[in-house]
């Protein structure tokens, strides 16, 4: 493979729009909240960019996923020419389609941050990656709604971590949706209280665990119909069942934050409001 450098006139700080700048990636014909998000809980010196995958066609198989998996790496070329200090790519399922373990995606990130000489987080890993970090190995999966390949894959990616997922279920799985083609046709926009309700469906269920993990990037309705993501909620979500929530939206603003060396603003859930405190802050 041809060898890159990194256009040196990013180590100067002057010629940047923002003093941190993150890159996010979306699956194909999403128009992702990611960016959204993370700019709004972000200090102002942060500055971030979106970039949409081009697969024409794509109807979110997983195979399709296997065959675009060389667009992240063009994601990567892009964004470190462009000045990014840090990129994450949102979608859960990349990192388990083609029965990818995390040994396999931990190895491919660390030759993507090498490679571009831009560190890269994937939103699968980052569920991994917090997990460890915070000591977690009993955990149940709220897979909310992810089709039932999607879902079983992210139980084993997991488990390839040795994490102990001791439960797990979809929408479906838990009664809030007959078919899961009617979950489909949402657009992975749902009832203002189903994120709650169906956390303390896991909770029930799971019994004694140390976490109720979140895949995908799943949007609930507030008060203004606004939809909003776990990112939103967790906090809320945690004080009244008592237990931590790593949603993939939040274990991968998480690892960005870190990366950047600042902290999230606003009120957080317990992971992100572990970096207010300073003690994950980088001097």
């Amino acid at each position: 493979m041809t060898s890159y450098t990194k256009p040196s006139k990013w180590s100067d700080a002057t010629k940047k729009l923002f003093p941190h700048s993150v890159g996010f990636t979306g699956p194909p014909m999403d128009f992702d909240a990611a960016p959204s998000d993370f700019l709004r809980i972000a200090p102002r010196e942060v500055g971030v960019h979106g970039r949409l995958l081009h697969a024409p066609g794509y109807s979110h198989r997983l195979d399709q996923r296997v065959d675009n998996f060389h667009q992240l790496e063009e994601v990567m070329h892009c964004f470190a020419n462009a000045g990014a200090d840090v990129v994450g790519q949102v979608g859960t399922n990349w990192v388990h389609a083609g029965g990818r373990d995390v040994d396999d995606i931990r190895t491919y990130v660390a030759e993507m941050t090498d490679r571009y000489e831009t560190p890269l987080h994937m939103a699968g890993l980052s569920l991994v990656e917090a997990c460890v970090a915070m000591g977690y190995e009993r955990v149940a999966l709220n897979s909310v709604y992810f089709w039932p390949d999607w879902r079983d894959g992210v139980v084993r990616f997991l488990r390839s971590a040795g994490i102990d997922v001791v439960w797990f279920g979809n929408f479906v799985d838990q009664g809030w949706y007959a078919e899961q083609s009617t979950v489909n046709d949402l657009t992975w926009i749902f009832p203002g209280r189903l994120a709650h309700d169906s956390c303390r469906h896991v909770v029930e269920k799971a019994g004694d665990i140390d976490a109720i993990l979140v895949n995908g990037m799943s949007n609930y309705l507030n008060e203004d119909g606004i939809p909003e993501r776990f990112v939103s909620l967790a906090a809320d979500i945690e004080a009244d069942l008592d237990i931590p929530v790593l949603a993939a939206d939040i274990t991968l603003y998480w690892q960005i934050f870190q990366t950047l060396g600042v902290a999230p603003t606003g009120r957080q859930g317990f992971l992100l409001s572990t970096l207010q405190s300073g003690s994950h802050i980088k001097e």
